[in-house]
């Protein structure tokens, strides 16, 4: 790889353009390629985004041996079928969340990246950022003292969008939303979950609209999580210990961490880096990476995708949210 990683995208959708917004801030990265199913969409994103080569498909972006890093930007339901073929043409791959449709499927495409050895990630963005360990740091150094309880919210007014209300395209909140929650918890408490509790309010078309979890870790913490695709939620993320708590002002891109003593005294507001989107972490770990040798990000490795694949799993399973995806084998 040259030290100039040339990254091709894969859809031309609102988050391919927040990608390219990103790749066009960085000097270390190039927003190379785009390909779409139609060649006019894809010419007419390049031009927009000043990108080098525009395709009419998807195979003749992966064939061009020029793209070190195929950025997959389709809806979820999309994500296998271009991944598994990058990955047998040997092209490391940047997977966007909810990684794929379901456990299955993300155990069987880390599974042949991991046999080809080709590198793969899941760009959940918010594990990249430079506010995990900002928290984690303050959380090690007992600011607040011991953990005790988390609460997380994520919410959007979505209407009837198809990504949300259809089988097909894996809708519901939580593969769009809840995922976020998730990763929370995870990237801050990674101790074993021991009880699990949830229930969900549906859509006519049968996905998720509104939904509530509830975890206790081994160590005794309680986390409560909420998302929906029904209403605009506060997105706030709380972490509450014995001596004080940490408010992280969104989960789903953290802006602001405030840090409160006994009796909930303010003790001080900590910003987060000045960042072009906040995407540009995902991509830069992706290339130190691809230097390194690595076959998947340390920030967040194969192991953790696969583990929170299959709650996403359990929970649907329990609500009866059901998807075409969940009939293969």
């Amino acid at each position: 790889m040259e030290k100039i990683l040339r990254v091709g995208i894969i859809g031309t959708g609102w988050i391919a353009e927040k990608a390219a917004i990103t790749l066009n801030g960085l000097t270390e990265c190039e927003c190379y390629a785009v390909a779409s199913r139609t060649l006019e969409k894809a010419e007419a994103f390049a031009k927009q985004w000043k990108v080098k080569k525009a395709y009419g498909s998807y195979s003749e972006l992966i064939a061009d041996e020029a793209v070190d890093l195929v950025y997959v930007g389709t809806p979820h339901s999309h994500h296998f079928d271009v991944t598994k073929e990058a990955l047998l043409n040997d092209k490391p791959c940047l997977v966007e969340k909810a990684f794929m449709a379901n456990y299955r499927q993300s155990a069987e495409i880390i599974q042949l990246a991991h046999e080809r050895k080709v590198f793969l990630a899941e760009a959940i963005w918010t594990r990249y950022q430079p506010v995990v360990k900002i928290v984690r740091d303050l959380i090690s150094s007992g600011r607040i003292g011991t953990p005790r309880l988390v609460t997380a919210t994520l919410g959007y007014s979505m209407g009837d969008k198809p990504r949300i209300m259809r089988a097909d395209l894996c809708g519901g909140a939580l593969l769009d939303l809840g995922v976020y929650a998730l990763n929370f918890v995870r990237m801050f408490f990674p101790a074993k979950i021991i009880q699990i509790e949830s229930q969900c309010v549906k859509s006519k078309t049968g996905m998720d609209l509104t939904n509530a979890i509830s975890l206790v870790l081994e160590d005794g913490l309680l986390c409560n999580l909420q998302s929906s695709a029904a209403c605009v939620g506060d997105n706030i993320g709380v972490i509450a210990g014995t001596d004080g708590n940490l408010i992280i002002d969104n989960i789903n891109n953290p802006q602001k961490i405030t840090v409160n003593t006994h009796d909930r005294e303010f003790v001080e507001d900590i910003h987060v880096p000045q960042q072009i989107t906040g995407y540009e972490y995902q991509f830069l770990a992706c290339r130190k990476a691809l230097i390194e040798g690595l076959l998947e990000p340390r920030e967040m490795p194969h192991e953790e995708t696969l583990y929170i694949m299959q709650l996403m799993d359990d929970f649907r399973k329990k609500w009866g949210v059901h998807y075409p995806m969940d009939d293969e084998s």
